[in-house]
């Protein structure tokens, strides 16, 4: 009975000094919900401090004896270490909640690209088997008699059916970078070696399109990497650049070295791309309207080579970039000299 007594006659001033505390702290909650996370925690620990402070302050009528020097030596005592560590757990909160926002983002973009991927390649595959059925038909009929027609469509067939090929080829290793399946071995390779084939398996192409395929350098670094990797990521930029190089157009490559470094560098004729889709041709399926616009010269790619290109120079620890350069586009890959090149 004393002591319900006691709290009955305590509480009324220990509340009527602590609640204003408390709605102050709530009020400062509110005017700093646009700050950062660490300072919003550190207000929630130091309300309750000085809330406690100001009911045993109510209680004691602001007399000054042992039990309230006890309380403020405890109160700052708890300050001192708690205050500290909500700066230090809002700051890891106020990262992961970052790092969990970036996460999802890249979940959906990932998501988006699958979904994008999916309906392009859909209607890319349709297109050349059509055409193929098609033509199977016309041959199997007899609607088509005549052998020049006959290996016409044959050779139709034939370039329908290596187009179907080459996506099925880039799907796969696609699949291979995204899924982490890609296992490289490094060893030194002779950049100039990797260009001269590419160079030569893509001329041909460049032959018929009208297009001067050139390279100019002299001095050819050594880079740490797989030569077969490599040489896909030369033959998808000469690819693409032939691609979107004009009739009596340029394709040049250069190569050099910069510190530890070596670029190579493949400058095309294509006009130029806006700057909007310079931060995009390296997407998964990305094409734009420029490459869908060429089917006139030759059918549009599936969209992957760029995005493959990119997943294989960092795989080699490189980078890739793409940026206007002189009547065209500048490709620019930078990769890690091998190990004992000075």
């Amino acid at each position: 009975m004393d002591l319900l007594t006691e709290l009955t006659h305590v509480a009324p001033y220990a509340i009527g000094l602590s609640l204003p505390v408390a709605l102050i702290g709530a009020g400062l909650l509110s005017l700093l919900r646009h700050r950062s996370l660490a300072t919003a925690l550190t207000v929630l620990v130091l309300v309750p401090l000085l809330a406690t402070m100001a009911g045993v302050l109510g209680v004691t009528g602001f007399m000054f004896g042992p039990l309230l020097t006890t309380v403020v030596v405890i109160c700052t005592a708890v300050g001192v270490i708690t205050v500290p560590a909500a700066v230090v757990l809002g700051r890891n909160i106020a990262r992961r909640s970052v790092w969990e926002r970036e996460a999802r983002a890249r979940e959906r973009a990932a998501e988006a690209s699958r979904r994008e991927l999916v309906a392009w390649i859909s209607h890319d595959l349709r297109t050349p088997l059509a055409g193929i059925r098609a033509m199977a038909e016309a041959l199997a009929d007899g609607v088509v008699d005549e052998p020049d027609e006959i290996c016409s469509y044959a050779n139709r067939i034939q370039g329908e059916t290596e187009r179907l090929s080459r996506m099925v080829d880039d799907l796969f290793e696609l699949s291979r970078i995204t899924a982490g399946a890609l296992h490289l071995e490094f060893s030194a390779v002779p950049l100039h070696d990797v260009v001269n084939e590419a160079v030569a398996a893509e001329h041909p192409r460049a032959q018929r399109r009208g297009v001067r395929l050139a390279t100019e350098t002299e001095q050819w670094p050594v880079v740490s990497g797989s030569d077969a990797e490599l040489a896909r990521v030369v033959r998808n930029l000469l690819s693409n650049a032939i691609r979107h190089t004009p009739p009596r157009g340029s394709v040049v490559l250069t190569a050099g070295r910069e510190g530890r470094q070596a670029w190579l560098r493949v400058d095309d004729g294509c006009g130029g791309i806006d700057a909007a889709e310079l931060e995009r041709v390296f997407e998964v399926a990305y094409r734009g309207d420029h490459a869908r616009g060429d089917n006139e010269r030759e059918p549009a790619g599936a969209g992957l080579g760029l995005a493959i290109a990119r997943g294989l120079v960092q795989a080699h620890h490189g980078e890739i970039h793409a940026r206007n350069h002189g009547p065209g586009c500048r490709f620019e890959v930078r990769l890690p000299l091998a190990d004992g090149v000075a």
